[in-house]
């Protein structure tokens, strides 16, 4: 297995060493974590730039209408996020995540199709279109801590995001890239196996619990949307860590799953549970992330999206010293 996971390690650093440009993780602009988008927050210094597709289609594919909603919308978001420690609070990091940009069919709905025919699902229907301007903000405050290792672990932090769309409170609780190796020395009193070093080089572990509540906005009304949502989120990252914490690797490939309550409510008032899957390519200039309704059966087509975004203080490094 680790045989497997050093080859794979060494096929992901020779294809950022071949495109260096390849799309640093930054906090997506809302509403991405609803559609299943990694959600952690940053640790250190960014400031990224790119574009959020996000898609909501108002049928499944058998057109039953998946909630009160008479409309389908792609947001096409320019997005730019900015995250720093806080000067006078060197333990705490803040955000601020923006993202504007026309609302339309295109290209969100090829985007969707091209997903769902490599994963053998049917074309999703479409009625009525929402054709608008659209954009959300976002900020947020992270406390990080210590734990079972020398490097920030843990971290809870609390946030706003409004716009549009809809408007939210919301607070976080979780932990970032844990190694394993680490808990079982914090948890043994220093001692743990030359197995779990050799893992915990190249896999790391987050989970998170989110907790928001959601009021209407132009797009989304309080009478569409859930009073109140749950959000679990949990990822499997892969990299070359090194031996311990230190430098951060030159890229990571990390795996998401999503529980969500449901951001929107059936007429009913009930919540309407979603389950999706992600996946994130993050290199020394940029990530790439997909995300989808796809786990465990919730897939019926309403939700989908996707992420490029560029690492502004790397490119803007790498510019300067050329």
């Amino acid at each position: 297995m680790l045989d497997v996971i050093r080859k794979l390690c060494s096929l992901l650093n020779l294809l950022v060493l071949l495109c260096p440009l390849v799309p640093a993780h930054a906090e997506n602009v809302a509403p991405s974590v609803h559609w299943g988008a990694l959600d952690f927050p940053e640790r250190e210094r960014t400031m990224t730039a790119g574009l959020t597709i996000n898609r909501f289609t108002e049928f499944d594919v058998h057109r039953n209408r998946f909630n009160a909603i008479m409309q389908s919308a792609g947001f096409n978001f320019a997005t730019f996020s900015v995250t720093d420690r806080i000067p006078s609070f060197p333990a705490w990091s803040g955000n601020v995540t923006w993202g504007a940009g026309p609302t339309s069919e295109a290209p969100s709905r090829n985007l969707q199709s091209f997903v769902h025919h490599l994963s053998n699902q049917g074309m999703v229907p479409t009625d009525q279109v929402r054709d608008s301007t659209d954009f959300m903000i976002g900020g947020s405050v992270t406390r990080w801590s210590q734990l079972f290792s020398s490097r920030d672990t843990g971290f809870i932090s609390i946030g706003v995001a409004g716009g549009s769309l809809y408007q939210e409170v919301y607070g976080r609780l979780g932990i970032r890239e844990c190694s394993v190796a680490d808990l079982a020395a914090w948890a043994f009193s220093g001692r743990t196996s030359g197995i779990l070093k050799s893992i915990s080089r190249y896999v790391r572990f987050s989970a998170m619990g989110r907790y928001s509540r959601p009021y209407g906005g132009s797009a989304y009304s309080s009478d569409v949307l859930a009073n109140q949502s749950y959000l679990g989120q949990a990822s499997v990252s892969l990299a070359d860590f090194g031996e311990s914490d230190g430098e951060a690797p030159h890229w990571v490939l990390e795996v998401a799953v999503t529980y969500d309550s449901g951001l929107f409510a059936a007429p009913n008032t009930h919540r309407i549970l979603r389950r999706f899957g992600s996946v994130s390519l993050r290199a020394p200039y940029g990530t790439l992330e997909l995300w989808d309704d796809v786990v465990g059966g919730t897939d019926s087509g309403p939700t989908f999206g996707f992420g490029v975004m560029l690492n502004v203080l790397h490119l803007y490094s790498l510019i300067a010293t050329h």
